[in-house]
């Protein structure tokens, strides 16, 4: 039984890596097509990246909605999850079900939703309006992590800051914030990987006036295949595995996704 499952796993593991292996060896393929085993070795398409304008232009466009969008989630969600947590009011439980719903439904239901409203208001293609869209669809990512982080606070040391003087603002900033940051910090990390792959709803909103990296590698495919479109994976595989990695490493990852403490 232990062979079959080791067999299994094994097999599991080769399915999960396999196309992970093949896009890697393709990016740094030499010629000038997608190729698979790679045409010999060379860093020419990860230097395309940067040295081509139209790709790095697209690089930048992701990485600042990337980065706007989930500052604007979590400084959104923290004030909401730390009244639904401090003080247990009834209209802050409603906005933290509320920041949940968008998450629920499917992306492109929540793309088309944001078409409408800003054809309506006139704010199609404008830059702030991928930014907003993905804030709000991304919103109950921070919520979750930074609820689940207020949630593991022990409130005897609110009444300790309390009994030395200090008042809920002293409190928030000296106890509260400190011990829920790895999970706000994990709650940017989630918005922003996200919003860098996001695909549907910066093409609904934005169309292609500022294309991101998703957008771009959907237009260049509709014309060839390039081992740069491999490369822009392979940096997108890494960016994630260092975040997640870093999250991992200095975060309660069982915790932020969940996981009930013992």
């Amino acid at each position: 039984m232990s062979i079959m499952r080791n067999i299994y796993l094994t097999l599991v593991a080769l399915f999960l890596i396999g196309p992970i292996v093949v896009i890697t060896s393709v990016s740094f393929n030499s010629k000038n097509f997608l190729s698979f085993p790679p045409k010999g070795f060379s860093f020419r398409w990860f230097v395309e990246i940067f040295a081509n304008e139209e790709w790095f232009s697209a690089l930048s466009y992701s990485i600042i909605i990337a980065f706007l969008s989930a500052l604007l989630a979590v400084v959104t969600a923290l004030p909401v999850a730390y009244a639904a947590w401090r003080y247990g009011i009834r209209y802050a439980k409603a906005l933290l079900s509320l920041g949940i719903a968008p998450f629920i439904l499917p992306p492109v239901i929540m793309a088309l939703a944001f078409l409408l409203f800003f054809t309506t208001s006139g704010m199609y293609g404008w830059f702030v309006s991928v930014i907003i869209s993905h804030t709000i669809f991304l919103l109950a990512l921070p919520l979750v992590t930074i609820s689940l982080g207020l949630e593991s606070i022990d409130r005897s040391l609110l009444e300790a800051s309390s009994t030395l003087g200090a008042d809920d603002k002293i409190a928030f900033r000296t106890v509260i914030l400190p011990l829920a940051l790895p999970y706000v910090i994990a709650g940017f990390a989630f918005c922003f990987v996200l919003s860098l792959n996001e695909y549907i709803i910066a093409l609904m909103t934005v169309g292609f006036t500022y294309e991101t990296l998703p957008i771009k590698i959907f237009n260049a495919i509709r014309y060839g295949y390039t081992p740069v479109i491999a490369s822009i994976a392979v940096l997108f595989l890494v960016i994630n595995v260092v975040i997640f990695g870093l999250i991992a490493r200095f975060g309660n990852l069982p915790r932020m996704l969940g996981a009930l403490e013992d």
